[in-house]
């Protein structure tokens, strides 16, 4: 009567023991945060994502300091992925057909050095996969030239709470800003089927 209850035990253990999923991370800058993590959320493969902040030198920036233009940080979206279900390649793509590259100076009406294009990579094969997605893109847009710059990935720091899947906690507010800021409309109209295609 005592052997089930064993044999359970030894399952339960095993399967606790059972190797975790690896995961890799990608971070992106392409301007307002709150519109990059609806994209990546409904991304199969991808785990996780968080907003913040990367690229600066300042530890634990806030909100205000980063918008700024002072501490050098980007506001950013870091994605956690499983490798085996989605590429950093794909994540790639759906980045690119979620910003304007050609924009050097924000992203719509969204100013300032913080709001600029960044791909970060933490890994020679994150940089050499973003640089030849860059050359793609620049074919694409020729002879316009690329305004998002590759930068070796520096700490990400996470915004604070009630930035975290703001599309979600307060959708009035946050769907009167994106088609207010014209990027979903200027998206569309910069990539077409391009961006169609990358959905």
């Amino acid at each position: 009567m005592r052997i089930i209850p064993f044999i359970a035990t030894i399952l339960l253990g095993a399967s606790a023991m059972a190797t975790p999923v690896k995961t890799d991370t990608a971070i992106f800058a392409g301007g307002c945060f709150w519109c990059m993590q609806p994209v990546f959320d409904n991304t199969p493969g991808v785990t996780a994502t968080s907003v913040g902040y990367s690229g600066g030198d300042v530890a634990n920036p806030t909100y205000e300091q980063v918008s700024s233009d002072t501490t050098g940080h980007y506001e950013a979206i870091e994605v956690t992925y499983d490798p085996a279900k989605v590429s950093y390649e794909a994540l790639l793509d759906i980045y690119w057909h979620d910003i304007d590259p050609l924009d050097a100076g924000g992203q719509n009406y969204d100013r300032g050095k913080h709001y600029q294009t960044v791909i970060f990579t933490n890994s020679p094969q994150q940089e050499k996969a973003a640089h030849a997605s860059k050359e793609k893109v620049a074919a694409f847009f020729a002879p316009r030239p690329i305004a998002t710059e590759i930068l070796p990935a520096k700490p990400f720091y996470a915004a604070e709470d009630y930035h975290q899947k703001y599309y979600e906690k307060s959708k009035i507010r946050y769907n009167a800003y994106k088609y207010g800021s014209g990027r979903e409309q200027k998206l569309e109209k910069l990539w077409g089927k391009e961006k169609d295609g990358a959905k």
